[in-house]
């Protein structure tokens, strides 16, 4: 049957930017047509390297990557590039092609009613939300009518209504889909394996079930494993207590010991190399600044409806420990909002001068990526000091290695955990969050509402990670969308 051929295979692929650390290591695994699985991994591990092998804009050292003859691929990428963001709609969607086609125009649209958008052709790509940016890089993939969909985090900046929109679309999808995600329920939904990445030893291996069957599975085998093992040590330092002594012995005694030596050579052998499921980083405090007078005041804003602008007037003013949840629907202002304020441009959302402000950017722009993740943790303090630096990247998962790498080579995930320990180093008065909880692994998430939910300073918080949010205290929450119901 057709829908039984195999549409990727990786042989035996090994790939690595550096050759003492490889990303993967004799990876061997197949793809079947018209299946949809999940790509899973630690932040780091590699997943969007995979994409980019299966695509060819990467090529492995060692081994083959055999793609099903004739068959099309097409990639959703996590961010929008910045080459994009001052083309319009219909100048972005003409890359997706090799020759733009005569009814572009139509197949644009169509596609956008796909992924829930309504959007004019003439419009800057840098002019969305990033909600918005999201539905129009999986609309780009979608335009294309590939056989093979690669999804790197799509669901990363949508609302609850674009989520299910998504969900729905991949259900129903005839062909097939890889999926980076870190959303448990959404891979739950469509998912029927998995591809497990492993960070530490660069293998891959593949699971059927879903997502939470397959984290669940491979708990349960790393507990087995772990138990394998203790109870091998347990023989073997028992044989070397026994060779020890035979060793010193005459005649028979001394063969004894000999035996015994092999018999733990033997069990040294059958160690299974227990695999490191995924650290999640401890528990840490954002230290705040001791800010006394208002800390935000905002007299208006600006509320976005069907991509036109109203100008609707608040009063708004914060002080320290006020934390306030924005809300609103993909496109209705909440980035812009943040933006504007963080800016400084705008007499109706005024920062006090003299606060120190953390912002989380959604996209990251707020980095320098051609710094390495060292020089931009010793930029957040007074007097840069090696020994906190190191710790303070450490209790990150930033080691020795990704603190020497310039961010832009840095994953998503490690992108994110660095403005973390940025803002750690920083002791801001204010915190700015615009989606924090994209590309974060969902083991840290729960670390990380803590530290939120026990900040003493001043904070603004965009998320549409409903899971995450509850567990933060919020004083006030600031609904855009009841504001232009007013």
């Amino acid at each position: 049957m057709a829908s039984l051929n195999v549409i990727v295979r990786f042989e035996d692929v090994s790939f690595g930017y550096s050759r003492e650390n490889p990303i993967v290591d004799e990876a061997s695994f197949s793809v079947r047509e018209n299946t949809k699985l999940t790509l899973m991994g630690q932040n780091g591990a590699g997943k969007s390297t995979i994409f980019k092998l299966i695509t060819g804009e990467l090529k492995p050292d060692k081994g083959n990557i055999h793609l099903l003859q004739g068959a099309t691929i097409a990639t959703g990428k996590q961010v929008m590039a910045r080459e994009h963001l001052t083309e319009s709609v219909r100048e972005y969607f003409a890359h997706a092609f090799p020759e733009v086609p005569y009814n572009l125009d139509k197949r644009i649209k169509d596609t956008l009613e796909v992924v829930n958008l309504t959007a004019p052709l003439e419009k800057l790509i840098g002019d969305f939300s990033g909600g918005q940016q999201a539905r129009l890089l999986l609309a780009y993939a979608l335009i294309q009518e590939s056989d093979v969909l690669l999804l790197d985090e799509p669901t990363n900046n949508l609302d609850r209504d674009g989520i299910d929109h998504l969900t729905m679309f991949l259900i129903l999808y005839p062909k097939t889909v890889l999926v980076i995600s870190h959303d448990a329920d959404f891979l739950n939904s469509f998912t029927e394996g998995v591809l497990h990445l492993d960070v530490f030893t660069g293998k891959i291996e593949k699971y059927d079930g879903n997502y939470t069957d397959v984290v669940e599975e491979i708990a349960a085998r790393v507990e087995r494993d772990r138990a394998k093992n203790a109870q091998l040590l347990k023989t073997i330092q028992d044989r070397k207590d026994k060779v020890n002594f035979f060793s010193h012995k005459g005649g028979k005694m001394r063969k004894l010991a000999s035996k015994l030596r092999d018999e733990v050579a033997q069990a040294e052998e059958n160690m299974v190399d227990v695999r490191r499921d995924d650290r999640t980083i401890s528990d840490f405090q954002i230290p705040s600044q001791p800010f006394v007078d208002t800390i935000v005041h905002l007299k208006a804003v600006k509320v976005i409806v069907n991509h036109e602008p109203h100008h609707v007037p608040i009063d708004l003013t914060l002080r320290r420990r006020e934390h306030v949840l924005i809300e609103g629907p993909n496109g209705i202002g909440k980035s812009t909002l943040l933006r504007t304020l963080a800016g400084g441009h705008d007499p109706d959302a005024v920062i006090t001068p003299g606060v120190k402000v953390g912002y989380y950017k959604q996209d990251f722009s707020g980095l320098d990526f051609s710094q390495t993740a060292y020089a931009s943790l010793a930029q957040m303090m007074d007097q840069p000091d090696n020994e906190t630096i190191r710790r303070t990247g450490a209790r990150f998962l930033l080691n020795g290695d990704a603190l020497a790498t310039p961010i832009g080579a840095l994953s998503e995930g490690q992108k994110g955990l660095l403005c973390f320990a940025r803002f750690v180093l920083q002791e801001p008065g204010l915190l700015i969050f615009d989606e924090p909880t994209n590309h974060i692994n969902f083991r840290h998430l729960p670390v990380i509402a803590r530290a939120l939910n026990d900040y003493k300073g001043c904070m603004l918080v965009v998320s549409h990670a409903e899971d995450f949010v509850k567990h933060i205290r919020f004083d006030q929450t600031l609904d855009l969308a009841s504001l232009i119901k007013k």
